[in-house]
Formats: structure tokens, sequence, C-alpha cells
């Protein structure tokens, strides 16, 4: 057994368990400020490992580490009809039964003075701030700890001194079938102007290039044909004709799109590089809206988890992946050959990326997610302000226990998803190494 392997699954899920037990605290903490009665603090599910009650708080770790709550009392409000706390029979129709269960669930707790600590009778804004507080703080823990990776580990960036020419220019089939230059191959362009490793690309074509993705979306533009190369050769400019080629590259902006493109033959310089806050924020940015964007798609990407589970299909390394996935792959870093710090650097970045994931997820504007209260929550802020505005008597309470049927629809949709990401990890996993 490697027991790396089985060191860096324990990490991973001991930093799951600290983001769930975070998460919580964000809707713990103004639920306690807003005055809320909160009776239970988890982290997990399933049977109770742990646990320990300060004042009216229990605060507890299950064993099952794919989750965790907190418990409010009076979530659901009764009916308009019933006085607070009222015990009622259930009605006989099935989804009317559901939702009255639910609201007797929601109100079992609530104790003589209790009246003005259940959640549904605080102001539209607090419940909002309460729902938002979770996915919010893992919002707070992707960009800290992105800033740890970027700010302070650094990130590999290529720079534009030329660590490589080729000497000739081949075609992917033809390199596989043999990668040395030989007479009969065309010279390419960086090697026919006298580009040599170590020169600095400081313009093309006149202008001046940042860095090494301007130089090569420079190069990429310019296409076929003769284009002058500003150079830094051993503290000299310098400047060289290149005569560019045709060459057919995959898209900078659109991965997996070929398109013609001019081609130089040169290969920039990798370093490890600190960047700044700025950096951070642009590349929590850039995260956020390729996941939002993954969102957008994820019922078409289960189809590709069913295939790959069941049919032996290729696992999309970009589609959903579920808590085993991710422990494995953090115990895959750790039986890596790679050095100390890249594996800390990769493992905390993983760990940022899952929450920036289950962040965004929680927003989600379907109950039970956190964003589907937050849309309870603002769209009764809409209905009272209206009514402010129109002179109109105020309105209740939303009442989500309304839609608790399509909750629950949703909840053992969320239920099968999971089971099948859990079954996907297990027999064709996602794998760094590939």
């Amino acid at each position: 057994m490697d027991w790396s392997f089985v060191i860096g699954v324990v990490i991973f899920l001991v930093g799951l368990m600290v983001s769930i037990a975070f998460h919580e605290i964000g809707h713990l903490v103004p639920a306690k400020r807003f005055g809320v009665r909160v009776t239970q603090y988890m982290v997990g599910f399933g049977p109770t490992m742990w646990s320990r009650r300060k004042g009216e708080t229990e605060y507890g770790v299950k064993w099952i580490p794919f989750g965790g709550y907190i418990r409010m009392i009076g979530m659901l409000p009764p009916r308009p009809t019933d006085a607070p706390g009222t015990v009622r029979s259930v009605s006989t129709g099935p989804w009317q039964g559901l939702i009255e269960s639910a609201r007797e669930v929601a109100l079992e707790e609530v104790r003589p003075g209790d009246e003005d600590r259940v959640f549904y009778r605080k102001p539209w804004w607090q419940k909002v701030i309460v729902m938002s507080g979770g996915p919010a703080m893992n919002f707070v823990l992707a960009f800290v700890l992105f800033a740890i990776v970027l700010m302070g580990f650094g990130i590999p960036v290529f720079t534009p001194k030329i660590s490589a020419v080729p000497a000739c220019v081949k075609t992917a089939a033809e390199y596989a079938k043999n990668p040395t230059c030989t007479s009969a191959d065309k010279a390419s362009p960086a090697a026919a102007a006298g580009l040599r490793p170590g020169d600095v690309i400081v313009s093309v074509d006149g202008r001046s290039t940042s860095g090494w993705e301007a130089a090569t979306r420079a190069i990429r533009g310019s296409g076929a044909g003769p284009v002058e190369i500003g150079i830094e050769r051993a503290g000299q400019r310098l400047s060289v004709t290149a005569t560019l080629i045709d060459q057919e590259r995959e898209s900078l902006d659109e991965p997996g799109k070929m398109e013609r493109v001019g081609y130089l033959g040169v290969s920039p310089t990798q370093v490890i590089e600190q960047q700044s806050l700025g950096a951070v924020v642009t590349h929590m940015g850039d995260l956020t809206s390729r996941t939002a964007a993954a969102l957008l798609r994820f019922p078409e990407k289960m189809v590709g988890v069913w295939n790959a589970a069941f049919s032996g299909e290729e696992r999309d390394k970009d589609g959903p992946i579920g808590v085993i996935g991710v422990s494995r792959i953090g115990g895959e870093i750790a039986a890596s050959d790679a050095p100390l710090e890249n594996k800390i650097s990769i493992f905390v970045s993983l760990l940022a990326s899952f929450n920036l994931a289950i962040g965004m997820f929680n927003l989600i504007p379907l109950l039970p997610l956190d964003g589907g209260h937050i849309a309870g929550g603002l769209w009764e802020g809409v209905k009272r302000g209206f009514a402010r505005v129109t002179r109109r008597p105020e309105p209740a309470h939303v009442d989500i226990a309304k839609v608790l049927p399509l909750t629950y629809a949703l909840a053992f949709t969320m239920i099968i998803m999971a089971g099948l990401l859990m079954y996907a990890d297990l027999v064709n996993p996602v794998r760094l190494s590939g």
C-alpha cells in the first residue's frame, strides 16, 4: 500500500471538513447575531462522532464528511390560520401532507418566549445575510487559498526568453515517426532567422511585446510572410527578419478549436513567479466565470459522467467530480514525485477550487440549496417594498413550504447525481497522470 497516497486522501478530507466547518460558521454567526435560536452546529452527516453543548447550541462532528448543517428553529412559517407553535394533524393529500409535516418539524423546537427568535419572522434582509453567509465564507476561503498559492508559492509562467529553437518544421505525424531533423526537412523560421536560446523577444513587427502571451499573439496574428522580430541578446537590442509560415494550431481563446496562424518556431522559458494581489483578483474572476459556465452545462456534463461510469468512455477532466474523486486526486498529488513545495501548492489550489465550486453551486436559486432560501428572502423584500410604495397592508412572510414538493424532487435528484459521481469516481476516476 502506498501510504503517501492514503495520507494525501486523509489530508484532503480534513481540508474538506474544515471548509465545511467554515461554511456553516458563515451561517451560524449572523444567525446568532440576529437572534435566531440555533440548536445544532454539525460538520458531516450520519451518526455523531463527537458533540458538546455550549449554551443553547450543540456543536459536533459526524462520521460522513459529505456536508454539514446548522439547525435554526422556525425555518418554515405556520399556516396563516394557526397560532405559532400549534401542532396540527396532517392532511391526507400526499403533497400537502409533506408540507404540513415539514411545518411541524420546523415548529417542534419552538419554546415559550422563542416567538421572535424563529427564522421565518426575521426581516428579509437578515434572512438573505444568514443564508448568504455560507457561500460567502467559501468565496473568502477560496480567495485566501488562491492568494497563498499565487502570492506565496508563485505559479509557473512563460517568459519571452527563448528556451529552444527547433532546427526544422515537422507535423505531429512526421514528428511521431522521426523526431530527428533531416536534410529533407524544411528549416524552422526561427532557425533560418538566426534566433538562439537565450534571446528575449521584445517586439514583433515594430510593436513592443510585454511578455510571452503578447509576443505569441502578435506572431500568430502576423500570418505567413516576413516579420521583423526585435530581440535582446547579451544585453544588446537586435532586430532579425523571420519569414513566418502558415500552420494549424490550437486557438489560445477557444481550447480544442484549431485555426491557421503564423508560426515562428520558438519555445518560451518557464519560471516560477510570485503574483500580485491584483493577479489573485483576476484569477478569481476568471475561475468564477468559468465555473458559472460549467454549472450551466452541468446536466450535459452529467451525461458524460454516466457514459464514463457505465460505457467505459474516457472521463472528462473538466467535468463534475465528487468528494471521493477529489480526495483521490489529493492522494495522487501526495504520491507523485513532484517537489514538496509543488505538492503543497497544487493541493492548496485544488482545495481553493473546490471551495469556489461549492460556493457557486450553493447559490443556485433552488431549494434545498442556500440560493433557494436567498431567493425566498429577496422575493419577500420585493413584496414588502411594493406594499410600502403602494400603501398596501404588509404581506405575510414568504412561505417556502409551498415549494417543498419541488424541493424534495430536487433533493432526490441531487442524491442520485451524488451517487452517480461516487460510483464514477470509484470505477473510472479522473486521474492527473492520465
